[in-house]
């Protein structure tokens, strides 16, 4: 739910989206608490309405809660797959026409994967709404796979990871920093999978995982837009009610022990430009929360990170002047787990050894000292005016539901954020960076070039600097 000043949309949408949606509705309605519209129809699917009339367009979303971590064991990637795979043809859709129709009648359209969930989103304008929707739900059940377009599509996602991962050597570390962080929960495996496991993927595989998860019971309807509930609800009993629930999921992933040791990573690459330093702590996310600790830890991590006026910048950028780039992100959206990120760049000449050590010290005057009155003001008003904004766009409002609902928080939580927010006290900001920036709950990783060899450079898909929380595979 922190802003992250990192140079990705996938990182982006790391930040909290409840925070940008509990804000937003404040401003918009006069301070009161604007919420949705929401109802269930009788196959258990679940539809909310955000209303925007401000244009004659709506963004049409579907949200299915099987992701990465609901994979069987060696199956990693299936469900990125399966994204994929959705595009290419029903019983009365022709492979590849999806998108070719949505542009036709004006619109875009695309989808993403994540650990957790997986989306599929139109933006079109609002008479074209019967349109998508019919056409959405017509895939949600009539998707038809051969072994040929299954063998097509399976080289398309073994490229996209050649070309995001593997010719990456930032991602190749944060995805080896993942799977350290993780010792028996699913979230260990990358999104996109596992190559050598990514090359058996097979039509059974995609339908298999295909009829388990997507059912309406199982998935989220948004739409955001110029539209009423009750012209939602007609299109929505119309197209999506009579597709008969599936069976009952349960969600049930193994989870982790406590973690008792500090881990290290270290990627030596001749195709990094720059070394670089990352850590990652384990920590809890908006669901899985049970102390009220998440937004403490959102105002701790803006404080520490955030922005250029954060105290790990200040005191490596400004004051030492021993890094480039310096900050902190929390990874707050997870159904089971999230983490804390630190990240820095040194200068030439500067170890990272003794960047490490600068970065140590200023957390162990953080765990210290907490912070001052000054701090967390600034911290609490710079969230809020940043969600203000975030208003604006109507597909983020429809990604804030959609990526909190999916994540195991409630409308309720959604739209009470800012108020949870402005009641964290400093020393609750002190106690969460004392409990939770410890050793034995981080991933230490140094990506190191190496010396003697040409790096490729960021045009050959070589890109370095920090790790990223890695986000939606699209």
């Amino acid at each position: 739910m922190t802003i992250v000043k990192c140079g990705t949309w996938a990182a982006a949408l790391a930040l909290s989206f409840s925070l940008m949606w509990g804000t937003a509705a404040r401003a918009q309605n006069g301070g009161n608490p604007l919420s949705p519209d929401t109802l269930r129809l009788a196959n258990g699917m679940q539809v909310i309405v955000v209303p925007d009339h401000r244009a004659p367009v709506v963004t049409h979303m579907v949200w299915y809660q099987a992701g990465a971590a609901d994979e069987p064991p060696g199956k990693s990637g299936i469900a990125h797959f399966l994204e994929h795979l959705m595009f290419r043809g029903t019983s009365t859709v022709a492979p590849g026409d999806f998108s070719k129709i949505v542009a036709k009648n004006g619109g875009e359209d695309n989808a993403f994967t994540t650990q957790d969930y997986t989306a599929y989103y139109q933006r079109v304008a609002v008479d074209r709404l019967p349109l998508v929707m019919e056409m959405e739900a017509d895939r949600m059940r009539n998707l038809v796979l051969t072994d040929e377009i299954v063998a097509t599509e399976r080289n398309v996602i073994l490229e996209e990871r050649r070309m995001r991962t593997d010719n990456n050597p930032a991602a190749l570390l944060g995805e080896q920093m993942g799977a350290a962080q993780y010792l028996n929960h699913p979230y260990h495996n990358p999104t996109i999978g596992w190559e050598h496991e990514m090359e058996g993927l097979t039509r059974e595989d995609a339908l298999s995982f295909y009829k388990r998860f997507y059912e309406p019971n199982n998935a989220l309807l948004i739409v955001a837009g110029d539209v009423t509930l009750e012209q939602v609800k007609s299109l929505a009993e119309k197209y999506y009610g009579p597709i008969p629930a599936g069976e009952p999921i349960v969600r049930k992933r193994p989870q982790e022990p406590p973690q008792i040791a500090a881990r290290r990573v270290i990627l030596e690459d001749g195709r990094a430009q720059l070394p670089s330093f990352s850590r990652s702590y384990l920590a809890p996310s908006y669901g899985t929360d049970t102390d009220e600790e998440a937004e403490a830890i959102d105002v701790m991590i803006d404080v520490l990170g955030g922005s250029e006026t954060s105290r790990l910048y200040r005191a490596l950028v400004v004051d030492q002047k021993i890094a480039t780039s310096a900050g902190a992100y929390y990874t707050s959206a997870g159904l089971d787990s999230a983490t804390i990120g630190i990240y820095a760049s040194p200068v030439p000449g500067v170890e990272l050894e003794a960047l490490e050590a600068a970065i140590d010290e200023v957390i162990d005057d953080f765990k210290t000292s907490g912070v001052s009155e000054d701090e967390i003001t600034r911290s609490k008003t710079g969230l809020k005016a940043a969600a203000i904004y975030a208003r604006d766009n109507q597909q983020s409002m429809a990604r804030i539901f959609g990526v909190s609902l999916t994540t195991g928080e409630t409308i309720e939580d959604i739209v009470k954020w800012p108020e949870r927010i402005e009641a964290v006290p400093a020393a609750q900001v002190k106690d969460v960076a004392v409990k939770y920036l410890t050793a034995e709950r981080s991933v230490t990783g140094y990506l190191k070039p190496v010396p003697g060899k040409t790096p490729m450079g960021d045009a050959d898909g070589a890109a370095t600097g920090p790790v990223e929380p890695m986000g939606p595979i699209h």
